[in-house]
């Protein structure tokens, strides 16, 4: 190839890359997003476990909406008082507060109380089971006690009752919605700690049917809802409903006439008889 040609092409070559190094250089300087360095610090701070808790995908992006001052320190549930105010004290922002939001299990049907209908033997997993036939429980509703959401929670904040129920450690839960993704029955939900009256039934089979399944199974007979305020608990598909707006007064009064205890009020752990294991490592 002659020594023009080539000279040729490497000029055409260089002059290209010229426009498109001129091009490159001015949309970087034009669109670039200058991002404030308290972010890594700020995210320095945080625990690192990306659990979602705030309601941000991550870490990050909660370092984000700090630094923006879109939210407070206390929105991380994972972080103890002192470490958020270490992180107030960077910003120079108030720690704020932020209510305890705990995971609660509607189902109080352990091995003792509820009855099987067979007995499941393949892959020791609820959500395996719940593919076969539901389970071998049989009420279609209840926990299954296979523990998923113990192993699902990155907390140590759940351990298996002797019973087969997962109990949840106040102390260590922090509202990352593990647990409740993980339940293929739907059985966990989020509420904040003061919500104290809780009924354990997802049953929705109505009257005394239900005690054909489980002893502590919700029959819908009413009286918890004539004990409360109006409006504070009703009856909606046989199984009874809380409505916390109406927040409801001393639980002795909302739960003394249950004749299956299905309903409960809760102080700390939601199965006080229950002990968590030791050895585990709070957060």
């Amino acid at each position: 190839m002659p020594a023009a040609a080539i000279l040729d092409s490497a000029l055409i070559l260089g002059g290209v890359g010229a426009i498109f190094g001129g091009l490159i250089a001015t949309a970087n300087r034009r669109f670039r997003v200058v991002e404030d360095p308290r972010i890594d610090a700020v995210e320095g701070l945080l625990p690192g476990t990306n659990c979602g808790a705030c309601g941000t995908p991550g870490c990050r992006a909660f370092a984000e909406a700090l630094v923006a001052a879109d939210r407070e320190p206390a929105g991380c549930t994972v972080m103890g008082p002192e470490e958020r105010e270490d992180v107030a004290g960077y910003l120079g922002v108030a720690a704020g507060e932020a209510a305890q939001v705990l995971a609660r299990l509607l189902c109080a049907g352990g091995s003792e109380v509820a009855r099987q209908q067979a007995e499941y033997q393949g892959h020791p997993s609820c959500q395996a089971a719940a593919v076969v036939s539901g389970g071998g429980k049989s009420c279609t509703w209840g926990c299954l006690g296979l523990a998923d959401c113990e192993r699902a929670c990155t907390f140590d904040a759940i351990f298996m009752s002797p019973d087969g129920l997962p109990v949840v450690i106040p102390e260590r839960c922090t509202a990352c919605s593990d647990c409740v993704d993980v339940c293929p029955k739907d059985l966990f939900v989020l509420m904040p700690a003061e919500q104290k009256l809780i009924v354990q039934c997802r049953s929705l089979i109505e009257g005394d049917g239900a005690l054909e399944h489980c002893g502590v199974a919700c029959t819908g007979c009413g009286l918890c809802a004539k004990d409360a305020p109006d409006g504070a608990i009703e009856i909606r598909d046989g199984l009874a409903v809380v409505d916390y707006a109406h927040d409801p007064p001393a639980g002795s009064e909302s739960i003394r006439r249950c004749p299956t205890q299905a309903i409960v009020w809760v102080e700390g752990a939601q199965f006080p008889g229950h002990q968590a294991p030791t050895g585990r490592i709070a957060v």
